[in-house]
């Protein structure tokens, strides 16, 4: 692990007020990274207040081990299994905030033994938890020509995924793909039309990523979790940083803040109508980063941070 990799958390200002953060809250950072807006969450915190931070990656979790602070504690996992978290702290519709910072960290980008960048080479991994799984290069080596195609158009929104995916499938054939930039050579020579301001290997790279990692998978799995684990007046905060995370997002808060519509002449009695009619979230904001944020961090360019609250029922 690199210790001078430098980690810049975005919108975090905007992320920390959304939160509204009580003195004495419980909060739970469900994707750790670096630590940046675990850190700015403990200054608001009380001495009765309590943070508990979840990350897949081990590296994140040993950052988290050094913070010293009785207020403070981490797990290495799945923040889909935030359910089981909140079950084994007990914290279960006691907790007032909860954040998802998604896509990948400066932590697993900047280090290129961990085969995340298409700038720089390294093996071909970009397992999060690299305590289990398969490895892109293993995955690459073994899928068929179908399942390529099929994940770098849905996950990739990759127009050339089929000139992409036999060129792949032609090179393991000779040679496995071990290495990011040998990967990016296969790209490059199998897309004929070239983008200036693109990096040509961008779409593949975020599609295997995402399908290696069960990415959006995990957002949904955890979003559901959230309504139990709030209490009333909780806050979900959720940065993303591709239309693909942002559409679960939106379509999560969306449906649970509209009424349930009724079938006409269903048998059930009227107070359980007006129950089920009940919306559980109010939709605080969507916000963007401002231009001098992106002047700073390019990588906040494409972030959007949606809040929603947990609505309060007499």
């Amino acid at each position: 692990m690199n210790q001078n990799i430098k980690h810049i958390p975005v919108m975090t200002k905007e992320l920390i007020d959304s939160l509204k953060i009580q003195k004495n809250g419980i909060y739970i950072d469900s994707t750790f990274g670096m630590g940046g807006h675990s850190i700015e969450i403990l200054k608001k915190l009380g001495k009765d207040g309590k943070l508990y931070a979840i990350d897949k990656d081990l590296n994140s979790v040993l950052i988290g081990k050094k913070i010293k602070d009785k207020r403070f504690c981490i797990t290495h996992d799945n923040f889909s299994k935030i359910l089981n978290y909140a079950k084994s702290k007990k914290i279960i519709g006691k907790v007032d905030g909860i954040l998802f910072d998604l896509g990948v960290s400066s932590l697993q980008i900047e280090d290129y033994k961990r085969g995340f960048s298409f700038k720089r080479n390294g093996p071909l991994d970009m397992r999060m938890n690299q305590t289990c799984g398969i490895t892109a290069s293993d995955w690459i080596f073994k899928s068929d020509i179908k399942k390529i195609i099929f994940v770098l158009k849905t996950f990739g929104e990759e127009r050339f995924a089929k000139k992409i995916a036999y060129a792949i499938k032609d090179y393991n054939r000779k040679k496995k793909i071990k290495e990011t930039l040998e990967l990016v050579n296969v790209i490059k020579k199998a897309i004929p039309i070239k983008n200036i301001f693109k990096h040509p290997a961008r779409r593949t790279f975020q599609a295997i990523r995402i399908y290696i990692n069960q990415e959006l998978e995990e957002i949904k799995n955890a979003l559901e979790d959230v309504l139990t684990i709030l209490k009333p007046g909780g806050r979900i905060t959720v940065i993303s940083f591709h239309s693909l995370e942002d559409r679960i997002i939106k379509k999560f808060m969306i449906k649970h803040s509209m009424k349930a519509q009724i079938p006409y002449g269903m048998p059930i009695t009227e107070k359980e109508i007006e129950k089920l009619k009940l919306c559980k979230l109010k939709i605080i904001n969507r916000l963007f980063p401002t231009d001098e944020e992106i002047q700073k961090n390019s990588r906040s360019r494409s972030s959007i941070l949606r809040t929603a609250e947990l609505k309060k029922y007499e």
